[in-house]
């Protein structure tokens, strides 16, 4: 299923999601115009390698943690890069006008460095960067989970456009998280390209702190 659109209003300008969107896309751009193996570097540089936080022994400096943060603004193809983004400009807009600007992105950090901790944990000996805005944007995720469970989401199901409920179509990935999430480890030997543990740590975080960052004037049940 594919999400083309929700019907929750928006009362103000999401400038922060416009921003943050034009950061990833930005960066995304000028990698891919760097030459490959500059590129190679700053991936591992500034995205997440766990090993680089486990006492293992890589060729990667310690940066007190600063990839927590830059690896939620790298990523890996076009596809990677346009299935966040859809998902932030469909879902995010409305987060940001509950919550305000600068509290908007304290939040989608949080959430995202909480998702890259969560990553780390059960995966500490890999020895690859691990990048996206996934973590982060799984908490927006969450939030819009409860402030906006019977919104409606309208879908692409193939060959039919359907209308949901946010709780069901939110529900569902997250069950299709967690499904990954496990897979990866009771099959150790499944070749893993996501960071399902991160898209599920975002989330978590997204439904224990949505509340915090709220505006005062909103009732939240």
């Amino acid at each position: 299923m594919i999400p083309i659109r929700d019907t929750a209003p928006c009362y103000s300008k999401p400038y922060v999601t416009w921003a943050i969107m034009f950061v990833c896309t930005v960066i995304f751009i000028a990698m891919k115009l760097m030459p490959t193996q500059m590129s190679i570097g700053l991936l591992h540089q500034y995205g997440m390698v766990p090993a680089r936080y486990s006492g293992l022994p890589t060729a990667l400096p310690f940066d007190g943690y600063l990839s927590f943060v830059t690896n939620l603004f790298l990523h890996a193809t076009p596809m990677h890069l346009i299935i966040n983004m859809w998902f932030m400009w469909i879902f995010a807009d409305n987060i940001e006008d509950r919550m305000g600007r600068l509290p908007f992105l304290l939040f989608y950090l949080v959430c995202g460095i909480f998702a890259t901790f969560l990553q780390w944990y059960f995966d500490p000996t890999l020895n690859i960067p691990v990048i996206g805005a996934s973590g982060a944007i799984a908490g927006v995720l969450a939030a819009y989970f409860f402030l906006y469970p019977f919104e409606q989401v309208i879908v692409f199901f193939p060959p039919l456009l359907l209308n949901i409920p946010a709780i069901t179509f939110l529900g569902l990935w997250v069950i299709w998280q967690l499904n990954n999430a496990t897979t990866a480890i009771l099959f150790t030997e499944t070749q893993v390209t996501v960071a399902w543990w991160a898209h599920l740590g975002g989330f978590v975080a997204g439904a224990v702190f949505y509340r915090l960052f709220l505006k005062k004037k909103y009732e939240v049940f």
